[in-house]
Parts: C-alpha cells; structure tokens; sequence
C-alpha cells in the first residue's frame, strides 16, 4: 500500500489541486487542518486510492474507503460549503462529520445549521474537537423525536389512520402493523379500508386480516367509517388503511379529511418514502399538514441507500417518528422507530443490527 504524503498550500483550494495533481482525482483524503505552527498554512495528508483487490481482502479495504474522504468529495464540499470548510478545519473530526451528513443526503443548509446549533463554527474556544463533535451529534439527536403511537393506557381503543401519495406502502405497512401489534404486543387489532380508488385495495387488505384472524371492514363514506369504528370498539387498536392521495390533488385529500369525522378521536400518521426527493416530501407535508399529523413513517429505506432526507425533513417539519420500513416481508419489516438507529442511518447510510 502507498504511503500517506502531506500537501501543503495558502487556502484549502490550493492544497487540492496539488493533491489531484500528484495523486489523481481519486486520492483518498486521510486528514486536513490548519498548520499547528504556519498561521495562514493548510495542510492535507493523502494517499493515492485504495484499490480493492485482492478479492480477500475486499471487504476490509471497502470498509476503510467509507471512513476517509475521496478528493472528488472534497472539491464537492469546497464549492457548496459557502466557506464553511476551512473553519471546520479548526476542529479536527467536524469535517468527517460534515461530509458524512453531506454524503447521505443532509442538505448543505441543515448541515450547517445542525454545526451552528452545536457551536462549533467559532473561534476554537468551545472546547476540545471531540467535545464539539459531542455536542453537534447532540444536536443531531435532539432533532429525532421518536414516540409509540399504541402506548396508551385510555379505555378507547387508539385509532391510527396512514396517510400519504400513491405508492409510499401504506396497505403493507398497516398490515405489518396489526402482525406487530397482534403477534409481538398481544393486541387485539382492527383493520378499516377507506380506499375506494385503487381496485384491490381492500380486498388486499381483507387477505391480510383473513391470514391474521383479525376483523376488517370498508367504508366508503363517513357514515361507514364511524359504524366500522362502532363495531371494533372493543379492540385495543384500529388501523384506519386510506387511498393514496397524489398531493397536489387538493380536492381529493380534503375529501378524504371531511370522511373522518371530527367527533372520532383518529390519530394521522404521514408516510413518506426515505428515496423521494427533499421537495416531494415538503410538499406531501405541507398538503396533509391539515390532518393534524401524529408522526412519520419513513418507508422504502431498503430502495437507497443516502437517508439524509429523514433529517432534511425533521428539522423542516418536526414530528416524531414512530417507525420505519425497510422491505415487503410482512410482518418482518418494519421497526419501531429509536434514536440511536435512526443517527446510525443519517451519518452511515445503512441499517444497525
């Protein structure tokens, strides 16, 4: 394996073009900082990148790759940190922060926000690099609000409806939720389908309550929503399935928010698939805003793999999360939201288990 060299230059842009020059434009960043004596000195050490044969040891070498920084990524956060990048310098390891949040999907704005909130873009008074480090991950954290939406200690039974766009998996979410709820908490569990539109929806959803020995009942108008809510009132929990609505179609979601009825207490769960765009998101948040949202579940995280779009959509709209999907498999995937999982996804792009 090559050995690590040191470039030194005036400004950060300086010293990366010596890199490239020397190394290529796949060089692998080891570190970057300010000359401890030099003021006005930057100093990157780099290494020519690490190639990934032989096939024995693959996997160790891939893994080591995913915890330094490309130069291609490096040019990539000079041009879109408005100036940021230098002062992280200040405080060895915010960079490999930063570029871990930049890397999986954290919008530069929220990166830098979440940086600002920990107080780490200062003078270099704020304390020790892995304190600031601390404090920014703290931030982070407080950001992910997770709740259980069926830890209720009420009479009623809690009744949850999902919500969002064509195709964000509500039907096979609900149905891994009654196994969940029925098979792993011992609840006895309800299923309601309102979605009139989509041909085979319900019958989907029947299947699912037939396999489960659960009762499952459409409803095609208010009226029926509220004799199916009747006649389940003896369960612990009811999961209220809804027609995808596309969110730019305003008479349909209010159409569906005049069929529940206000006199019902139904909790409004969004669901939002992890791999759809900042805008979509903020947009489908913004349309069933009027339901008075419970939570988010974030679904489809095994399709991509940069979920830095949970945290882009918290620190838009706040909500608590309450779980996560990550396959078809009903009823293995899907999981209770948790803080420390949810950190693990932003900053690594991938799943803890």
């Amino acid at each position: 394996m090559a050995e690590p060299r040191r470039f030194r230059g005036k400004s950060i842009a300086h010293v990366m073009e010596k890199v490239r020059g020397e190394l290529g434009p796949e060089a692998m960043i080891l570190s970057t900082r300010k000359h401890p004596t030099r003021e006005g000195l930057f100093e990157i050490t780099a290494m020519p990148c690490v190639q990934e044969e032989p096939a024995s040891s693959r996997e160790p070498l891939r893994e080591l790759k995913s915890e330094l920084m490309s130069l291609r990524e490096m040019i990539l956060l000079l041009n879109h940190s408005g100036g940021l990048l230098e002062r992280l310098l200040t405080h060895p390891g915010l960079l490999s922060l930063y570029a871990a949040l930049i890397r999986n999907g954290v919008n530069a704005d929220a990166a830098r926000t979440l940086l600002e909130k920990g107080d780490s873009l200062g003078d270099g008074s704020g304390g020790s690099g892995p304190a600031v480090k601390r404090r920014v991950l703290r931030e982070i954290a407080q950001t992910l609000e997770v709740r259980d939406p069926f830890e209720t200690s009420r009479g009623s039974p809690v009744l949850a409806a999902f919500l969002g766009t064509t195709g964000v998996g509500k039907t096979t979410t609900v149905a891994k939720l009654a196994a969940r709820l029925m098979l792993k908490e011992k609840k006895r569990v309800g299923l309601v389908s309102i979605d009139g539109y989509r041909i085979g929806a319900m019958e989907q959803l029947r299947i699912y309550a037939n396999i489960l020995g659960i009762p499952c009942f459409p409803a095609f108008c208010q009226r029926d929503l509220l004799y199916a809510l009747r006649k389940l009132s003896s369960r612990d929990v009811v999961l209220i399935d809804t027609a995808g609505q596309s969110h730019y179609d305003r008479e349909r979601i209010e159409a569906l928010r005049e069929l529940i009825p206000a006199e019902a207490p139904v909790d409004c769960h969004l669901l939002l698939p992890v791999g759809t765009s900042d805008r979509e998101m903020d947009e489908a948040a913004r349309r069933f805003k009027a339901f008075g949202l419970k939570s988010y579940i974030f679904t489809k995280l095994d399709e991509c793999q940069r979920r830095g779009s949970i945290l882009n959509q918290l620190l838009r709209f706040p909500l608590p999360v309450s779980y996560v999907t990550t396959g078809q498999n009903v009823p293995e995937d899907i999981e209770r939201a948790d803080k420390g999982k949810l950190l693990n996804l932003i900053l690594n792009g991938k799943q803890s288990h």
